[in-house]
């Protein structure tokens, strides 16, 4: 068998790296490193600052437990009846709405709502509503939003309710949104 220039050339440097890399592994080597330490060691102080002592826990009795809860629709309608004079028009605004069982497209606002199209269901208009992914029918009459929104007309282009919001004085006040068809939605 006959070999080739080439490759006695390769185990040659092959032999002469390994020999130039186990030369560095001396014992000199380790001895120095060992003693550059300890200077090193002896050099560095370190300074850790202690931990403050920690603060004495005393706790406290809940009180609230027998309160009115701030965001119950109680406290809503006490606050109205409390109001007074033109109280009496706002709670008459809030109280039908308290009183009745939500619906589901109420948790979602309806800047999250997109209509989709139109059709009339037995001469009745129908709206199909799209939220996350689903397809929702709605008629007038049913509640959107989350300000008691109720729809009171639907077009073929756009659905238009009547919402009952707290204006910037705290009373509340009946308003008008609307859902725009949203054409080439997928």
């Amino acid at each position: 068998m006959m070999r080739r220039p080439c490759h006695d050339r390769w185990l040659a440097s092959l032999g002469l790296a390994l020999v130039w890399g186990l030369s560095g592994c001396s014992d000199g080597g380790p001895e120095d490193l060992q003693q550059w330490m300890r200077e090193q060691r002896a050099q560095v102080k370190a300074t850790v600052p202690p931990l403050p002592e920690p603060k004495k826990f005393s706790p406290q009795a809940y009180l609230g437990a027998g309160a009115l809860d701030p965001f119950s629709r109680e406290r809503l309608a006490q606050a109205l009846r409390a109001q007074g004079g033109n109280a009496a028009s706002n709670a008459a605004l809030v109280a039908p709405e308290l009183n009745r069982r939500k619906e589901p497209l109420e948790s979602v606002p309806l800047d999250a709502m997109k209509m989709v199209g139109s059709l009339n269901r037995n001469g009745q208009p129908v709206a199909l509503i799209k939220v996350d992914n689903l397809i929702y029918q709605v008629r007038p009459g049913n509640y959107l939003g989350l300000n008691y929104g109720k729809i009171v007309k639907i077009t073929e282009t756009e659905v238009v309710l009547r919402e009952i919001v707290q204006d910037a004085a705290g009373e509340w006040i009946e308003r008008q949104a609307t859902l725009q068809l949203q054409e080439g939605m997928k």
